[in-house]
């Protein structure tokens, strides 16, 4: 079971048919990821609208992810939550789904102390044997776990490996680097951000913009860890567009959208998400046409 995870992971969107899961569509977008080079695939996070899923079909976004994947990429399960009860819950089945790893985002609403934080995080690692990845992302959850808090994780609990970095902040960045384990696995998880972060010793990303350019990304982070920094700065400027409209609404109206405009899925979303403003939509538009994406 692998315990690195690296390159162009993809935080997966989960597809809806007449409000119900497409299992059919799901396994034909993990055949896609895979055929295009991405190193991983994440199920149910922010952009697979984790949300809105009842506990069945969170179990069986993982379990189809995990069959389509059949060992040819890992797959990291998002089981997150503001419960460490549930939390554990959910890793818990993900184990025995067969997933590589679990991606834990911070408790979000109830904003946890630090203390909370690492008492939450430590009790979801000593429950599971599978390697675990933090999830920052403070603007959706309203509180930051600092590179202390990650530290101390990293040295305490064997099993978590790395953290999904979502903080906008590369001097944050940078301090996990210096304070945490050298072995420990700095991930982006801002696509725009993610050649400054293999820049700054950063292995990978969990990308939004990889369910619809997953070549592209996943040759991108591929040249920079090989040295051929000009072809992965290259591509950097050429997504750069892209990806800065696929954020221009709250993820993953944007780019579940441009999925629906490409044919890779329905772009149907569950309230509260719901379709973009027309203006944006025309926006969006236009950028999938510039990069030869749609007609």
């Amino acid at each position: 079971m692998p315990r690195v995870f690296k390159g162009s992971i993809v935080a997966i969107a989960t597809p809806f048919k007449d409000g119900k899961l497409d299992e059919k569509t799901l396994k034909k977008l993990v055949a896609f990821q895979i055929d295009n080079g991405t190193s991983g695939i994440v199920p149910c996070g922010t952009t697979g609208e984790s949300p809105t899923l009842d506990y069945d079909e969170h179990d069986r976004v993982i379990e189809v992810c995990v069959e389509a994947a059949a060992g040819k990429t890992p797959v990291i399960a998002g089981t997150g939550s503001n419960s460490t009860q549930e939390a554990i819950t959910m890793t818990k089945h993900a184990a025995r789904a067969g997933a590589d790893g679990s991606l834990q985002v911070s408790p979000y609403y109830n904003r946890p102390t630090q203390k909370g934080l690492y008492l939450h995080f430590k009790a979801i690692a000593d429950s599971v044997d599978i390697p675990i990845i933090l999830y920052n992302i403070a603007s959706r959850t309203g509180v930051n776990i600092l590179p202390e808090t990650i530290a101390k994780l990293a040295r305490n609990c064997k099993n978590i490996v790395g953290v999904k970095e979502a903080s906008g902040s590369l001097d944050q960045m940078s301090q996990i680097k210096t304070v945490c384990p050298p072995d420990f696995q700095l991930i982006s998880g801002d696509d725009s951000l993610t050649l400054p972060l293999l820049a700054i010793g950063g292995i990978g990303v969990i990308s939004v913009v990889a369910n619809i350019v997953p070549r592209d990304v996943s040759d991108m982070v591929a040249a920079f860890l090989s040295g051929d920094i000009k072809k992965a700065e290259a591509l950097h400027y050429k997504l750069l567009p892209l990806t800065k409209t696929i954020f221009i609404e709250t993820n993953p109206i944007p780019v579940k959208t441009a999925m629906g405009l490409m044919g890779l899925c329905s772009p149907e979303l569950r309230l509260p998400l719901c379709p973009m403003e027309e203006e944006n939509l025309k926006k969006l538009k236009t950028v999938l046409k510039d990069y030869g994406l749609i007609k």
